[in-house]
């Protein structure tokens, strides 16, 4: 499953992974998370142990249900930190105070306030306005607390999973939120993105058992991480999308809008500017405000939202105080942007938080959609011509760490060489795979020395050439020879400009463009071209604006991205979307790669059935092995800390939690410091 975790919207393009991801990739804050009724056992209690993953026929639940528990919180890593009783969780300030006002600079654009389809270029800050069933903790992975569910409950074999709704849960307009509409969004979401299809793939049948209650029937036993992603489902109000729009035109969740929608979270949309500017104000009277999930959160009164086309633009917003806060992405700026007048004066604080939690894979992604890259040993080359170590050192000053894993940072990544368990899972397909996965343990090229440089690209030249591709010098056009250097070369005194061409068999160049959306990653693309064009690449970076970069991207009309993959500690489902056969010709898609491999695939469907810790465990080291021997991507690196700066207005809990800085959930505009601040700034 993916953990629900908020990190802040002020620096991230939206991408519809709102209630999956909770802002993991979208930023601000994800709904974050409660009582069980008097007949249950005590809803504290651990959720059972899986049994074993046996496809089923659906299975209807019992009439009866009182003898098994109802859990207000689940934990797919032990056991939740939080008892039904708690009164708010340790990472938060209870009696912040709310109100005020915190400016963001985004980069970026819109022209949808609906982040759940897959057209149109959606509003990031625009998912603040819905609650889920359950929510996330920032400081606890894979674990969720009751929201809009006071409690689930499921059988021993997970064949179904009931959920009982707070009868106070409200949407903006004062309706009541029903069973209908639990079940409303579970359609919705399924047609309006084929991600949320996969996602919810084996969530056959949602009804109606009660009142308050919502009965959701899966097409398997065993898999017992599919109450918890049940609990991310984002709720929509029927009756709001079932009826027409203000011009009398039918909504539909699966279209754009720039229609204010309704939610039922802590904020709503007060207004926007279509590509320029998005509103959000506190909801004063919001349902949740009081229960222990919710309290000390979501206290800034307004969040304004101004949207830049170009990085440079935003930051300079942010470094005049039009902007509040401004998040860092890029050790380059990090290291040498932030000497002007504000921080000499202390007005602007700048802070490295650390953070924990898997290393998200980021890297130069393959789109092996296209001839080029289809055979492995071409995208391995391409991996031996990657200098990290002198970008790192020239580049990003020294403050990453190189990606090893597509799951780093975590006993889920794969080490050595596989055995055990491990072991026994890829057996079964050694025929389908390289026999070096089972004898080597997969490592990045090293390029500590110049020998290091010299040996690495002549391996990439011979993967290039056994796989087809042969370096050949050839004489080209040189702009920088005049008349009299051409007489000499005529006359034996010079000789022709050549350089290195990569061609195949047919006489064709190896030609590739690396696609970006804005200009930040231009230095790392160069950096790496230079290594390129030595073994004859031919390569170039072409930078789009954000709306064209989408749509690219979306339609897989690109060879090279950056493309990044953020993981829980409980790997499932999404792993369907990843890299599932099934996801890769499905615009919007989270496979951009393009990976179709039925052992993949096998292996996905097997770590969405392991039956407990260890066979979760296991089962990701095999499907990170089998990823990192396909060679799909040439990994780039991670940084254990939030960079973040921000102008000297704000207060926050003298705990942080351990995922994420939490400032759009937690953090608060202190008045003392904002009235000292702008009496300093006069």
């Amino acid at each position: 499953m993916v953990t629900m975790v908020a990190v802040d919207m002020a620096d991230r393009r939206s991408i519809p992974f709102v209630s999956l991801l909770a802002a993991l990739m979208l930023a601000v804050a994800a709904p974050c998370v409660a009582e069980a009724q008097d007949t249950a056992p005590p809803a504290d209690t651990a959720p059972p142990p899986a049994q074993p993953a046996v496809e089923a026929a659906p299975a209807a639940p019992p009439a009866a249900t009182s003898d098994l528990p109802r859990y207000t919180a689940l934990s797919l890593i032990g056991e939740p930190k939080f008892g039904p009783d708690f009164k708010h969780f340790d990472w938060v300030n209870p009696d912040a105070p709310k109100g005020g006002v915190v400016r963001f600079s985004v980069e970026g654009t819109f022209d949808s306030l609906n982040p759940f389809s897959i057209k149109g270029v959606p509003a990031g800050p625009a998912a603040m306005i819905y609650d889920t069933l359950m929510s996330g903790s920032l400081d606890e992975e894979s674990t969720e607390y009751g929201l809009i569910a006071e409690w689930v409950q499921f059988p021993p074999d997970y064949a179904w999973a009931k959920f009982g709704l707070r009868p106070e849960a409200r949407f903006h307009d004062g309706t009541p939120i029903t069973p209908e509409d639990v079940i409303f969004s579970l359609d919705a979401l399924k047609a309006a993105h084929p991600m949320y299809g996969r996602y919810y793939k084996n969530v056959v049948k949602a009804e109606k058992t009660g009142d308050h209650e919502v009965t959701f029937t899966f097409d398997m036993v065993g898999n017992r991480e599919l109450p918890q992603i049940l609990g991310q489902l984002t709720v929509f109000p029927k009756h709001f999308w079932q009826a027409q729009g203000k011009h009398g035109e039918p909504r539909d969740l699966a279209k754009s809008t720039l229609e204010i929608p309704l939610g039922s979270g802590p904020y709503k949309i007060k207004e926007f500017d279509t590509g320029n500017r998005i509103v959000l104000e506190r909801v004063a009277d919001y349902w949740a405000k009081d229960l222990p999930v919710r309290i000390g959160q979501y206290n800034f009164g307004e969040m304004r939202f101004q949207y830049f086309r170009e990085r440079t633009a935003a930051f300079e917003d942010f470094k005049a105080g039009r902007a509040d806060i401004w998040r860092e992405n890029t050790a380059r700026d990090w290291s040498t942007q932030y000497k002007f007048p504000a921080i000499d004066k202390g007005w602007v604080k700048k802070e490295a938080i650390p953070t924990k939690g898997v290393a998200r894979m980021q890297g130069f992604v393959f789109n092996t959609r296209r001839d080029k890259f289809k055979d492995v040993r071409v995208r391995q080359a391409f991996n031996y011509a990657f200098d990290f170590e002198d970008l790192n050192r020239s580049v990003l000053f020294g403050q990453y760490t190189r990606v090893a894993s597509y799951f780093d940072n975590s006993e889920l990544a794969a080490k050595g060489v596989p055995t055990g368990r491990e072991l026994e899972i890829l057996k079964p397909f050694e025929k389908d795979l390289p026999p070096e996965l089972f004898t080597t343990e997969w490592k990045n090229p090293v390029f500590a020395t110049r020998d290091d440089l010299r040996k690495n690209l002549a391996e990439a030249m011979r993967l290039f050439k056994e796989a087809g591709w042969e370096v050949r010098e050839e004489v080209v056009e040189d702009a920088d020879c005049g008349t009299l250097c051409k007489i000499g070369r005529a006359i034996g005194l010079g000789s022709a400009k050549t350089q290195a061409v990569m061609r195949n068999a047919k006489g064709e160049p190896f030609v590739v463009e690396f696609l970006l959306g804005n200009g930040a990653f231009q230095p790392h693309v160069a950096h790496f071209i230079s290594n390129l064009q030595k073994i004859g690449v031919q390569a170039s970076i072409r930078v789009v604006d954000d709306a064209q970069y989408e749509q690219r991207e979306t339609n897989f009309d690109f060879d090279i991205v950056i493309d990044s993959f953020p993981q829980s500690n409980s790997p499932g489902n999404e792993q369907r979307d990843f890299w599932g056969s099934a996801a890769a010709d499905q615009p919007g898609t989270r496979n951009t790669i393009g990976i179709k491999s039925p052992v993949i695939d096998a292996l996905i469907e097997q770590l969405v059935q392991a039956q407990d810790r260890d066979e979760v465990v296991a089962h990701t080291r095999a499907l990170d092995r089998v990823l990192l021997w396909g060679h799909y991507l040439v990994p780039q690196w991670h940084n254990p800390y939030e960079w973040i700066a921000t102008w000297d207005k704000f207060g926050r809990p003298d705990k942080l939690p351990s995922l994420t800085s939490g400032f759009s959930q937690i953090w608060w505009v202190d008045p003392a410091k904002e009235q000292a601040l702008a009496a300093q700034r006069k």
